[in-house]
C-alpha cells in the first residue's frame, strides 16, 4: 500500500541516466513510423515494387507494433523492465539492418513486421518507468520529455526521411537505427534496474488470448489501413478481416476478465482520470496522425512537392514542439492541468480553424502560424493527459495501462486517417460534382475562361479548345480537393473544440502517493 511514497526519495544519477537511454529508445521506435513515409517512391523504385505492395511498408509495421503495445504490459512483468527494453532495442536494431539489405518486397514487409513488434515493446515501457521511479514532484521535468518524443517523432519523421533518401539513400532511413541501437541495448543492460522479472508468469501465459488479441488489433488496423481505398466492404479481405476482427475482439475482451493472468489487463479503466484520459489520448492520435497525414498530402497533391521540400515545410510544427516542451513542463506545475488541457485543445481547434480558409496557392507563409500553434498546442495538451491519466494509478497497475494508454493513441491514428480518407474521398467526388454543375455553356463567366485559356494556348501553337477544356477540368479537380480538405479541417475544429469542455470531467493527481494507495 505504501510502495509509491517509498520508491519517492530513490532517484539516483543511475535511475536518470537509465530513463534518458529507454527515452531515446521510444524515439527510434516512433520515428521509424513516419520516417519511411516520405520516401516510399525511393523504397519502391529501388525493390521493384507495385504501388498496391510499397503500402505494406507501411501497414506491416503498424500492425505488428499496435499488437504489441498492449501485450508490452505483461512481458514487461514476466521479463521486468531491463529484459524486455533489451531485447526490444536488440532486436528492433537487427531487423533495421535487414530492412535496409532488403533486395524484395517480402523481404522488406517481413523486416518491417518484425521491426514494428519490437519496436512497440519500448514505447509503452517508458511511460511506465516515468510514472513509477520518478516522484510526483518530478514529473513536471519528465512529462514534457516523454510528450515531446511521443509528438515530436512522428511530425519530423518525413522531414528525417526526405533528408536522408535525398542526401545518401534510403537504406539509411534504417542503417541510422544500427549505431543507436546498439548505443541503447548495452545502455538499458548496463543501468536500468527499476524491478525484478517475474518468470514463473510464463507458466500461465494465455496463448489462446494472444492469438485472439493479434486477430482483433491486427485485423482492425488492416482494416482502417486500407478499408478506404478499397471501398470498404466491397473489398473481400477487407470484409473477411472485418469478421476476424470482431471475433478476435469479442475472445479479447471474454479472457481478459474471466483469466487471473489475462494477456490484457483492463482493470486500469476502472480509474476514471485513466479512462478519460484514453479517450483524450485517443483523440490526440487523432489530430496528430491525421495533421502530420494532410499537410504532406496537401503539398505533394496540390502544390506539388518533393519529399524533401514537404519536410522542410512541415518541420515547423517540430520547432514549436521543441521549444515549448521546458514551457509545458513549468506550467504543469503552476496550474490546473484540466485548465491547461482546454488551452491546448482550444489551440489545436484554432490551428484547424486558421486552414478553413485554404485555397490552391497556399505555401510555406501561410502554413506557418497553423502549423506553429499545432505544435505549441500539442505539447500543452500532452503534458496533462500523461500526468492526469497515468499519475493517480498505482504502481502495480502502471505497465498494463501505459500499455493501453498508447494502444488509444495509435488506435486513435488509425480511425482518424481512415475516416480522414474516406472524408476526403466522398466529399471530393461530391464538390466536384457541384462545381461540373456550375461549368455549363450558358455560365458567361465560365465561357470567358475558356476563351481566354483556348487563346492562350492557340497562340502557344497548341490545340486551344481541347487544351482549354482539359486544362479547366484539372481546376476542377484541384479546386474539389482543395474544398475536401477544408471539410476535414472544419471536422476536426469541431471535434476538439467539444473535447476542450470534457477536460473539466477530470480530478487533478494532486496527491500522487495518495492516489497510489487506493
Amino acid at each position: 500500500m505504501s510502495a509509491a511514497p517509498h520508491q519517492e526519495p530513490e532517484l539516483t544519477p543511475r535511475r536518470v541516466a537509465a530513463f534518458v537511454v529507454m527515452v531515446f529508445g521510444m524515439f527510434m521506435a516512433i520515428l521509424d513510423i513516419q520516417i519511411v513515409s516520405a520516401s516510399l517512391p525511393e523504397i519502391q523504385a529501388g525493390l521493384g515494387a507495385s504501388s498496391d505492395e510499397i503500402s505494406w511498408v507501411q501497414t506491416s509495421y503498424l500492425i505488428a507494433e499496435v499488437i504489441m503495445i498492449p501485450l508490452s504490459g505483461l512481458l514487461g512483468r514476466m521479463m521486468s523492465t531491463r529484459y524486455l527494453f533489451a531485447v526490444s532495442a536488440a532486436g528492433f536494431t537487427a531487423a533495421s539492418f535487414m530492412c535496409a539489405t532488403s533486395t524484395t518486397i517480402n523481404e522488406m514487409i517481413l523486416w518491417r513486421a518484425l521491426q514494428g513488434f519490437l519496436g512497440g515493446g519500448m514505447i509503452p515501457s517508458v511511460f511506465a518507468a516515468a510514472f513509477t521511479i520518478f516522484p510526483a514532484s518530478k514529473r513536471s521535468i519528465v512529462s514534457p520529455m516523454i510528450g515531446l518524443v511521443a509528438t515530436m517523432a512522428p511530425t519530423v519523421g518525413p522531414t528525417v526521411g526526405g533528408y536522408l533518401s535525398h542526401a545518401i539513400s534510403w537504406h539509411w532511413l534504417f542503417l541510422v537505427n544500427v549505431p543507436a541501437g546498439i548505443g541503447v541495448t548495452i545502455g538499458v543492460l548496463a543501468l536500468v534496474d527499476f524491478d525484478k522479472p517475474e518468470w514463473k508468469l510464463f507458466d500461465s501465459f494465455d496463448w489462446i488470448g494472444l492469438g485472439a488479441l493479434a486477430c482483433f488489433l491486427g485485423a482492425m488496423e488492416y482494416v482502417l489501413e486500407e478499408g478506404p481505398g478499397n471501398d470498404w466492404f466491397q473489398d473481400e479481405l477487407v470484409a473477411v478481416l472485418f469478421v476476424v476482427m470482431v471475433i478476435g475482439g469479442i475472445t479479447t475482451f471474454w479472457r481478459a476478465f474471466t483469466r487471473e493472468n489475462p494477456v490484457v489487463d483492463f482493470s486500469a479503466f476502472g480509474n476514471m482520470n485513466f479512462a478519460v484520459g484514453s479517450i483524450f489520448s485517443f483523440v490526440m492520435g487523432i489530430g496528430l496522425y491525421g495533421m502530420t497525414y494532410l499537410y504532406p498530402l496537401y503539398l505533394s497533391s496540390i502544390r506539388g512537392y518533393d519529399s524533401l521540400m514537404t519536410g522542410q515545410t512541415v518541420f515547423v510544427s517540430g520547432l514549436a514542439m521543441f521549444f515549448t516542451a521546458p514551457l509545458a513542463g513549468i506550467l504543469s506545475s503552476k496550474m490546473d492541468l484540466r485548465l491547461m488541457l482546454l488551452l491546448g485543445f482550444v489551440g489545436f481547434g484554432t490551428s484547424s480553424w486558421m486552414l478553413t480558409g485554404m485555397t490552391a496557392e497556399w505555401d510555406f507563409y501561410e502554413l506557418l502560424w497553423p502549423q506553429v500553434l499545432r505544435g505549441i498546442s500539442l505539447m500543452i495538451c500532452m503534458v496533462p493527459i500523461n500526468n492526469l491519466a497515468l499519475g493517480t494509478l498505482p504502481p502495480e497497475k502502471m505497465k498494463s495501462a501505459s500499455g493501453l494508454y498508447n494502444l488509444m493513441r495509435n488506435l486513435g491514428g488509425a480511425v482518424g486517417l481512415a475516416l480522414i480518407n474516406t472524408l476526403l474521398t466522398d466529399r471530393g467526388a461530391l464538390h466536384a460534382a457541384r462545381l461540373k454543375e456550375a461549368l455549363s455553356w450558358s455560365n458567361p463567366e465560365a465561357l470567358r475562361q475558356l476563351n481566354m485559356m483556348a487563346a492562350n494556348l492557340t497562340a502557344q501553337g497548341v490545340d486551344g479548345e481541347r487544351g482549354a477544356l482539359s486544362q479547366m477540368a484539372g481546376r476542377v479537380t484541384q479546386q474539389a480537393t482543395v474544398m475536401s480538405f477544408i471539410d476535414v479541417f472544419t471536422l476536426l475544429t469541431l471535434l476538439f473544440a467539444g473535447l476542450a469542455v470534457l477536460a473539466l470531467a477530470m480530478k487533478p493527481p494532486r496527491a500522487a502517493g495518495a492516489g497510489a494507495g487506493h
